[in-house]
């Protein structure tokens, strides 16, 4: 079993920055790819952003392109989102998500979440 917990939510103004981490329970997970999700209030869980195990294949959803960096530390069993020029629409529960595939689906463990909000 893998337990995935998430630091670095918060409350930010619009155009600002926050950084989110992940921290992971087992050295294995360096072998795993990992991932960004958001949920906001009445809406369904969105992909935001995603790593394979070595970096070397990066997916990012169309609306953080440009403003958002996922990156990871295998050494320290991390995997961290930059989030840059926020934006209102950006407001939602950040969950950390690990799988095995390497296509990164279906994703098979989830943490608990960080609330981002961004003010308007």
């Amino acid at each position: 079993q893998v337990q995935l917990v998430e630091s670095g939510g918060g409350l930010v103004q619009a155009g600002g920055s926050l950084r989110l981490s992940c921290a992971a329970s087992r050295r294995t997970v360096s072998t795993y790819s990992m991932g960004w999700f958001r949920q906001a209030p009445g809406k369904e869980r969105e992909f935001v952003a995603g790593i394979s195990w070595s970096g070397g294949t990066i997916n990012y959803a169309d609306s953080v392109k440009g403003r958002f960096t996922i990156a990871r530390d295998n050494a320290k069993n991390t995997v961290y989102l930059q989030m840059n020029s926020l934006k209102p629409e950006d407001t939602a529960v950040y969950l950390c998500a690990a799988t095995t595939s390497p296509t990164m689906y279906p994703w098979h463990y989830w943490g608990q979440g960080t609330q981002v909000t961004v003010s308007s």
